[in-house]
């Protein structure tokens, strides 16, 4: 091993191969890959960067679309969605391990269908959903538990870049941490990546679990409606 970052790499090609996902990335927790995998997102609207492979990022602050969240879930999802710039509307759905996080039909055109997968409450073999950005949690209380962590899974190498630069600061890999002029960032990014430390501690919980689990959680036990929060009222339709 040439450097300690090769155990966020490895515990990354566990996980998608357990998964079913060509790709995954690692990042600090599971609230980020949500707010991270909505932002990847706005990337795909115009203006293009042509010179490079991954996007520059760009900020809508206004027309965007609302993003419907269910109102028994954990309180950080709908705020990563406002702090993506988006309203919220909050549903009535009922759910068990996953569920998905889409835009209110009929709105802008610009944006493609969000297809974000909050999966906090599963890890199981062949979880992954085709097509989506599928988010995983190793909180302490999750069925692979590290204390803290999360990942993204994907099948589109064009997302994978876009991630793996937007969790480091905008850097296209974690390795070169001190090579700034050599390897320049970019786009500017956010500072969400998973530690080796939490990767070493993942793939020894991973080698510990059956290949199927059920799931952790469902809508049911969350307690609190959160769309009778009023922090949550100026940003809910």
């Amino acid at each position: 091993m040439k450097t300690v970052w090769e155990n966020v790499a490895f515990f990354e090609r566990l996980v998608a191969d357990y998964a079913g996902s060509k790709y995954a990335v690692a990042v600090d927790s599971c609230s980020n890959a949500l707010f991270l995998s909505i932002m990847y997102n706005h990337s795909k609207i115009p203006p293009w960067n042509k010179e490079k492979e991954v996007p520059c990022y760009r900020r809508w602050n206004r027309g965007l679309p609302r993003i419907n969240v269910p109102k028994r879930t954990y309180i950080s999802v709908p705020m990563m969605a406002i702090n993506c710039g988006h309203r919220i509307k909050f549903t009535n759905d009922k759910w068990e391990g996953i569920y998905k996080l889409e835009f209110t039909p009929n709105q802008d055109i610009r944006f493609q269908p969000l297809n974000v997968v909050d999966g906090a409450q599963r890890f199981t073999e062949g979880m992954y959903e085709k097509g989506s950005l599928h988010c995983l949690s190793f909180h302490s209380k999750k069925i692979l538990s590290i204390g803290r962590g999360g990942m993204i899974l994907t099948d589109s190498s064009r997302a994978c870049r876009w991630l793996k630069a937007a969790r480091h600061d905008g850097r296209g890999s974690i390795y070169y941490n001190d090579l700034a002029e050599k390897i320049p960032p970019q786009m500017v990014g956010w500072h969400m990546y998973m530690t080796p430390e939490e990767a070493i501690r993942g793939i020894e919980q991973f080698y510990k679990l059956p290949k199927k689990n059920p799931d952790s959680g469902k809508s049911s036990d969350y307690k609190v409606d959160l769309s009778k929060l009023a922090v949550f009222h100026p940003h809910a339709q």
